[in-house]
């Protein structure tokens, strides 16, 4: 199987653009495999499920995005706006990258959202199924952007719960946060782009978009963690400190130097710390910081005192926090000087 990544492009000096397109290939573990029996023993375990879960098609469907073998080492055809336009090769962990540029009249024709796919070589084995769809997200140089997380910021996850977090991953359709929607498809009309950043695992992309798109949140690029299923531990990382965000939030940020960003978070893992580092590195670049917040393992003044801390190290105003969408709105609304 080839999933596509839903990835930016930016404006070069001369006109054109510069993309990414990534993706991954992989194909089913084998039903009678070792690995796939115990990956599901110990989900079972873990989730203390039932036949009847185990047979749900949510739990089938979810779980196999994680059943897999990565193909390494495969060629893999790209093509963009309707032309061919280079071969990538997987990496070790089934990875694949290119890095293409586009005309102006391309993105234009395609409204700033240019479809592309990628397709295995045939000729290649093991067989990896048809070609995979996905879409580059065009973002002028200059203009505002919003980078969020996803997990309890705008999808109702409880990460503080082990046992609520695999269960609202592996066994309940994703239920969007009441209200965020409405806030971010405001500043979306407002000519907002948007960029997603989370641990959850890069096996959750096609699901995830689809959640985004159920859900009416704005369309952005994806960026998401690396995640290694290990036979005896499956999904045990899958809470695991976000040591990667700031690097790529800093990424995000120098490939579109002109631009100002809004981060949006939520106060049950890392998020607070990893925005103001990087308020701190860019300043001129970062309009603010807008927190959820949600319930912990510390005590609710605990928390408070943790953000209010943080709050002291920014500029008067930098932070905000919000229990819910209509006070982010107030602070951040369409008229407000952020925008």
């Amino acid at each position: 199987m080839i999933v596509l990544f839903p990835t930016y492009a930016r404006r070069l000096p001369d006109g054109r653009w510069a993309a990414r397109v990534e993706g991954m290939v992989t194909r089913p573990l084998p039903e009678k495999s070792r690995r796939r029996t115990l990956a599901v023993a110990v989900l079972r375990r873990l989730l203390d499920l039932d036949e009847g879960q185990l047979e749900s098609e949510i739990f089938r469907r979810r779980a196999e995005a994680f059943l897999f073998q990565r193909v390494a080492g495969r060629r893999v055809g790209i093509r963009v706006a309707g032309r061919d336009v280079t071969v990538a090769q997987t990496d070790k962990a089934g990875h694949f990258r290119a890095e293409i540029e586009l005309d102006d009249g391309a993105v234009a024709a395609a409204g700033r959202r240019v479809e592309c796919a990628a397709e295995a070589d045939p000729a290649e084995e093991p067989p990896v199924g048809g070609p995979a769809g996905g879409v580059i997200e065009c973002v002028e140089g200059s203009g505002a952007s919003v980078i969020s997380d996803i997990d309890d910021t705008v999808k109702v996850t409880n990460v503080a719960d082990r046992r609520e977090l695999l269960r609202n991953t592996l066994l309940r359709e994703f239920f969007p946060v009441p209200g965020m929607a409405d806030v971010f498809r405001g500043w979306r009309d407002a000519g907002t782009a948007f960029h997603y950043v989370s641990a959850s695992p890069w096996q959750l992309s096609p699901c995830l978009c689809g959640f985004l798109a159920a859900a009416g949140l704005p369309a952005g690029s994806m960026h998401l963690k690396l995640f290694r299923l290990k036979d005896s531990t499956p999904l045990r990382r899958l809470p695991s400190r976000k040591r990667s965000k700031r690097r790529v939030i800093e990424q995000i940020m120098a490939d579109f130097p002109g631009r100002r960003f809004l981060l949006v978070g939520d106060s049950g893992e890392r998020d607070p710390e990893v925005y103001a580092a990087v308020a701190k590195r860019r300043p001129a670049q970062v309009a603010g910081i807008a927190i959820r917040l949600v319930a912990a393992h510390a005590p609710a003044h605990k928390v408070r005192e943790r953000l209010a801390a943080l709050g002291r190290k920014l500029p008067a105003g930098g932070l905000t926090v919000f229990e819910t969408p209509e006070e982010l709105a107030a602070r951040h609304g369409l008229s407000n000087a952020f925008w």
